[in-house]
């Protein structure tokens, strides 16, 4: 079984940044199986609920290093430079490149 360190992405619906400095160290899900009574999808291994949060990658790799985990690192996908953030009012602007229409 091989945990996974990562920098999670930013909320889809939201400008933030909260919670994407962090780094994450997570395991797969193993084991699922269906209930046969119930019908409910349940396992027996409870690492797959662990999620542990770190401030460095450092301190994660260390973490798995001390604990005889393996592991493998996701580089983190970065935001594109060129991108400003920009104003409501500035969707009516005369200076846009396309033509405002409904």
């Amino acid at each position: 079984m091989r945990a996974r360190i990562y920098q999670p992405a930013r909320n889809a619906m939201q400008s933030g940044t909260a919670r994407t400095r962090k780094w994450v160290l997570e395991f797969p899900p193993v084991g699922r199986e269906i209930d046969p009574l119930m019908g409910w999808i349940s396992a027996d291994d409870t690492q797959s609920q662990v999620r542990l949060r770190f401030d460095t990658l450092q301190q994660a790799e260390d973490y798995c290093r001390e604990n005889g985990l393996d592991y493998i690192v996701q580089p983190p996908h970065r935001r594109a430079a060129n991108i400003r953030p920009r104003g409501y009012g500035e969707n009516f602007a005369t200076d846009r490149r396309g033509p405002w229409t409904h």
